[in-house]
C-alpha cells in the first residue's frame, strides 16, 4: 500500500534540492556581478574626480 511514498518522496526531494541549488548558484552570480559593476562604478566616479581637480 505504501510503495508509492517513496518514489514520490524521492522525486520531490530531487526537485526541492534541485530548484534550492539553482537559486543558490544564481544569487552568488547576481551578487558578482553586482560587486564588479560597484567597482566599475567607483572608479568611473574616482576618475571623473581626477578630471575635474586637474
Amino acid at each position: 500500500m505504501y510503495d508509492w511514498f517513496p518514489i514520490v518522496f524521492i522525486i520531490f526531494k530531487v526537485v526541492v534540492l534541485g530548484v534550492g541549488m539553482f537559486y543558490a548558484i544564481k544569487w552568488h552570480h547576481d551578487q558578482a556581478k553586482k560587486d564588479e559593476q560597484e567597482k566599475k562604478d567607483a572608479l568611473e566616479r574616482q576618475r571623473q574626480r581626477e578630471a575635474g581637480e586637474g
